[in-house]
């Protein structure tokens, strides 16, 4: 293993350890755009909202011809005056990654939505491919309060056939919630239940 994906895991790992609130992270947008329509249609990608703070993501794709060698340029951006690089931009072999699950982050997005989509199997990839009611994130990952997008480009044969962008923002409460800070306390007497 790389040395400074090693220590990138341990981090992830103690910053995980570290907080023990659950974040509040909701989905505001999906945008995919094919690249090469002769080998991927995409024939929708969107949220559906069940509530103010609740969305599920929606894509529906097919592969007209095989992939069997399949990388992923994934990146996250933070928004800050215009969305701006933040923390991942990396790419990985996406058919050795379904064999040998070795890349850390790609496993805490693989974790989320093995349950809820049809590329649970190794390469190669053809026909209908789907991510249906994706509502589950639990990142274990703290970030800083704010607005993201997860930027995912897929390349087959070395050469991008389609992108998969998601908007979301992401609320950080690291202020655990004790019994003197409780509405109608002695503390805070103006506060009412």
């Amino acid at each position: 293993m790389d040395h400074k994906v090693f220590i990138f895991a341990v981090s992830l790992l103690v910053a995980y350890l570290g907080c023990g609130e659950a974040p509040f992270l909701k989905m505001t947008n999906a945008v995919c755009k094919s690249y090469n329509k002769s080998w991927v249609a995409i024939h929708y990608c969107r949220l559906k909202a069940y509530s103010r703070t609740k969305t599920s993501l929606n894509i529906n794709a097919t592969f007209i011809k095989p992939a069997r060698n399949i990388s992923v340029h994934l990146k996250t951006m933070k928004r800050a005056s215009g969305y701006k690089p933040f923390l991942y931009d990396f790419t990985f072999d996406a058919c050795e990654f379904m064999r040998r699950r070795n890349q850390p982050v790609a496993k805490i997005i693989w974790n989320m939505i093995r349950n809820v989509s049809t590329i649970n199997h190794t390469c190669p990839y053809e026909g209908l491919q789907m991510l249906s009611d994706f509502h589950k994130v639990d990142l274990p990952v703290p970030l800083p309060s704010g607005d993201y997008l997860l930027m995912v480009d897929w390349l087959f044969d070395g050469k991008a056939q389609f992108a998969t962008n998601v908007y979301f923002a992401y609320m950080e409460d690291l202020l655990p919630t004790s019994s003197k800070h409780r509405r109608g306390s002695k503390e805070f007497p103006h506060v009412r239940n």
